[in-house]
């Protein structure tokens, strides 16, 4: 027989789940919270473009969260749904989603147009990011409760085509905070470190495992404080502020992925955060 108390405690254990949801947002950059139908098997794996997808629970159900590539196209789009003797697939629509232009100029020209060598780096360091992204890790089924890394205004918000010294770049793939030179920079959520490395663009570098292939990417510190299989709590410290890598200043950049979808950093925060 289930108690008064019992009943109390797992109303607010579901308030606090759906309190620490995503927000929804099906556009490029997007995040998608799809709900699972009650038929699909308790140990079912959902899958967008051949990554695995998060998959959470609320008060609702179970709920995958897909993560959109800023490179998606516009349109209907499908997850597949996968168990033993099972499968199946459900339908989503992506809407177009235009981010304005950002134009930087660079002293380092080495930063926008990289010798043989430091492409060879580049590409190096570029294949070591993309195998942690591509990591899945299973873990509860609740989302992980997200804050600022550091506090500061965004100097280039995510989504931003990017143009250097004239050319273009890649969309800018994360959230830039102005913060001085030194000020603590601390684990957004729960989670393992992952990868740490001093990068060619990115600078000194701390990528998290969050669990379920969700990894935050905080880039361009002056000290990195923590080493790899390093467990962390929302808050710890990671390191310290600075301008490593290609930055004009002191700043934090925090990205964030999803299923190997780079995603806005601000969709992952409940939708009460300030």
């Amino acid at each position: 027989m289930i108690t008064h108390f019992a009943k109390v405690c797992f109303l607010v254990i579901l308030t606090n789940i759906a309190y620490a949801l995503p927000q929804d947002s099906h556009t490029q950059g997007g995040i998608a919270l799809i709900p699972l139908p009650e038929y699909a098997p308790i140990d079912v794996q959902v899958s967008f473009r051949d990554m695995r997808v998060p998959v959470i629970a609320n008060q609702n159900g179970r709920m995958a969260v897909v993560g959109i590539p800023l490179a998606a196209t516009a349109g209907e789009a499908s997850i597949t749904l996968t168990a033993t003797n099972f499968s199946d697939s459900l339908s989503f629509v992506i809407a177009d989603k235009d981010y304005p232009e950002q134009h930087i100029t660079l002293k380092d020209t080495s930063k926008v147009s990289p010798d043989e060598a430091q492409l060879a780096r580049y590409a190096q360091e570029a294949a070591e990011q993309k195998a942690v992204y591509q990591t899945f890790t299973p873990s509860s089924s609740s989302w992980p409760y997200f804050q600022m890394p550091i506090k500061g205004a965004f100097s280039s918000p995510f989504g931003l085509k990017r143009f250097f010294n004239g050319e273009p770049r890649d969309p800018h793939s994360g959230l830039d905070i102005v913060a001085a030179e030194g000020k603590v920079a601390a684990a957004p959520a729960d989670g393992t470190v992952i990868q740490t490395g001093d990068y060619f663009f990115n600078g000194r570098t701390v990528m998290i495992d969050h669990g379920q292939g969700v990894i935050s990417m905080l880039c361009h510190l002056s000290e990195i404080d923590v080493t790899t299989g390093q467990s962390l709590k929302r808050g710890d410290r990671i390191g310290l502020v600075g301008h490593t890598g290609r930055a004009t200043g002191p700043h934090l950049h925090w990205g964030v992925s999803i299923n190997n979808a780079r995603v806005n950093p601000l969709l992952v925060l409940p939708a009460t955060t300030p």
